[in-house]
């Protein structure tokens, strides 16, 4: 039985670090079973957020109180081993953890990323119980279908400030497109009076300069000379600066509410592979083929065949062997295999996993891509990376092992761009990446031309990415079936 609890109270709360600031004075209560989705960049403060409203960490500035009768139930992103889980799968972690949670009954339910690592099955039983559960939820996700169907408000951190709005994740990203574009119109009208003020003012010059010459011409013939059309063209140049000085400023406020309205970037990614030359045969082919490691055999009778320019998902629950499945054609030595197996040859092969573990550490942005195709010039590089969203010189110049997750996502893409491999396989890539992050990999996978496969759960990412068809892994095997579309 879940009891109900009075308001939590959040007075003025900040977060900042010595190198940055998170969000600053954030006021606002939470009434009982209100659900709430925490969204923003990675490393913006969301899990931390989280943390502080457990009690786990106290904010920079601020206080939090929290009513006696609150009970708390949380379930942290990166679930660490212990005795009783360090044999069990992401999804299996979660799953025991979040049961843990719920065995206490409580009034408000933390979930940090809690659909991350799933299959299916498990995906489908923690939104069931998302959609019974009656107490407060607050939750950290990047999961599209979670903020579109399961929540009825938004905290946005962005900007140094948290942002909240009543509605799902489609509503708001209504709201803003429809702000965005109502400040786009009003930008271009206030292009058009400037344009409109410059013209009259060169009107009156114009004008003034031919009353000048006629007053000229009166004074050599004895008349009086004509000053009216002076003075008219002085108060044309005042009005005109107060006019321009009006637009300048009503300009900058526009531009300062555009700067503050959540919208990604876009990447437009060029590729160095042709794709009808990666069309032109069979790519992958095993048949009867087996895969383990030492005696264990864990998938048999393996039988599929991969035409040049597919892209494909392989699906299956928590374990069932599709990473494993990854390895044995990458042809990774601890993966015992047998059968006939025809798969590119490695440097024909790229690699993205979540952790992105291709990237070298103490390697700059630069030196990352200048490492791989060394015969680019400086400009081609710089030009390149600028399409990723690397313009800066001190984002170039800083090292792997210090940027973001999501700019680590970006340079990764960037390599496969610069030197794009025959054969793209990508392992649960979707897990743990922002909103922004996650626009931008469908962006690049959408355009790229090589073949690729896909171990992923997301299906509203498989379908984004434009996968239609996918290999089902269980009990041992490999079925084949047709991705549905919305």
């Amino acid at each position: 039985m879940i009891c109900a609890h009075n308001p939590i109270q959040i007075n003025n709360i900040s977060l900042e670090f010595t190198h940055k600031t998170c969000f600053k004075n954030f006021t606002t209560q939470v009434t009982y079973g209100e659900r709430i989705a925490i969204i923003g960049k990675n490393g913006s403060g969301k899990s931390t957020l989280l943390k502080i409203l457990q009690g786990l960490i106290e904010p920079t500035d601020g206080i939090i109180k929290l009513p006696k009768e609150v009970q708390i139930g949380y379930v942290p992103q990166i679930i660490e081993e212990t005795k009783d889980i360090t044999t069990l799968s992401g999804g299996q972690r979660v799953n025991k953890t979040l049961t843990k949670a719920l065995s206490i009954s409580p009034n408000i339910l933390l979930l940090d990323e809690p659909t991350n690592h799933l299959d299916l099955n498990n995906r489908k039983s923690l939104l069931k119980m998302l959609r019974t559960y009656t107490g407060t939820l607050i939750i950290v996700s990047h999961d599209i279908e979670l903020l579109s169907n399961y929540i009825d408000k938004l905290w946005h951190i962005d900007n140094n400030n948290i942002y909240m709005f009543s509605g799902n994740y489609n509503d708001y990203m209504r709201e803003i497109q429809i702000k965005r574009n109502y400040i786009e119109q009003e930008l271009f009208k206030l292009k058009h009076q400037k344009k409109e003020i410059h013209q009259d003012l060169m009107h009156e010059q114009h004008r003034a300069k031919n009353s000048r010459s006629h007053g000229e011409k009166s004074i050599k013939q004895r008349k009086w000379p004509t000053i009216v059309s002076n003075a008219k063209a002085t108060r044309a140049n005042e009005t005109t600066g107060r006019k321009k000085s009006d637009i300048k400023n009503k300009k900058q406020e526009l531009s300062e509410q555009l700067s503050e309205l959540y919208l990604p970037k876009i990447i437009n990614p060029t590729f160095s592979l042709n794709a009808n030359d990666s069309k032109t045969h069979t790519l992958v082919t095993i048949s009867d083929g087996s895969i383990g490691y030492n005696q264990n055999i864990i998938l048999h009778n393996i039988s599929l065949s991969i035409i040049g320019g597919s892209h494909i998902a392989i699906k299956g629950n928590n374990g069932s062997g599709k990473s494993t499945l990854i390895k044995a054609i990458l042809n990774d030595p601890n993966i015992i295999k047998s059968g006939n197996w025809q798969v590119p040859t490695h440097q024909d092969i790229g690699y993205l996993d979540q952790h992105y573990a291709t990237l070298t550490p103490n390697k700059t942005v630069f030196e990352t891509i200048y490492e791989l195709v060394p015969t680019w010039s400086y400009t081609t590089i710089r030009k390149h990376l600028n399409d990723f969203l690397f313009s800066k010189t001190e984002e170039v110049d800083r090292l792997v092992a210090i940027i973001s997750g999501g700019e680590k996502a970006r340079l990764a893409l960037a390599c496969i761009a610069a030197k794009t491999p025959k054969l793209l396989m990508l392992d649960e890539i979707a897990n743990n990446l922002d909103l922004e992050t996650r626009n931008h990999v469908i962006q690049v996978l959408k355009k790229y031309p090589g073949t690729m496969i896909v171990i992923s759960h997301d299906e509203e990412f498989l379908k984004a990415v434009g996968i239609t068809k996918f290999y089902e892994v269980a009990q041992n095997r490999i079925g084949i079936g047709l991705l549905l579309l919305p």
